[in-house]
């Protein structure tokens, strides 16, 4: 059963003060994922979203890279993440260079 705690969940908006930019890196990772990620064509939202991350590391948290990734496929196929009700995220560890994304973009059931 999974425990209930009664409160307003803060946004990562709202969770610093003052302007975030992106980094180097992060622009680097964007544009790479701009031109890799195929083209798609989304069925209606709501949105399931299914994440694969591959990382050399161990210590690598596995909520760390959803935020940047979803903002790029968010960008690349044209919807708002509002529109994602459900995710599921798997951690992988694999060889140094062998790191990878998996992802897929489903319908939400509605129902479930």
């Amino acid at each position: 059963m999974m425990n209930f705690v009664s409160i307003t969940p803060i946004s990562v908006n709202n969770a610093w003060r003052g302007r975030r930019f992106k980094t180097d890196e992060y622009k680097r990772y964007e544009n790479a994922l701009l031109w890799m990620l195929p083209q798609k064509e989304l069925p209606k939202p709501p949105y399931t979203i299914h994440y694969e991350f591959g990382f050399s590391s161990t210590a690598s948290d596995i909520d760390n890279p959803v935020k940047p990734f979803q903002d790029i496929l968010c960008k690349k196929y044209g919807f708002n993440d509002k529109d994602i009700f459900y995710i599921t995220v798997k951690k992988k560890v694999v060889k140094k260079g062998a790191e990878y994304v998996k992802f897929d973009i489903l319908s939400y059931d509605k129902e479930s």
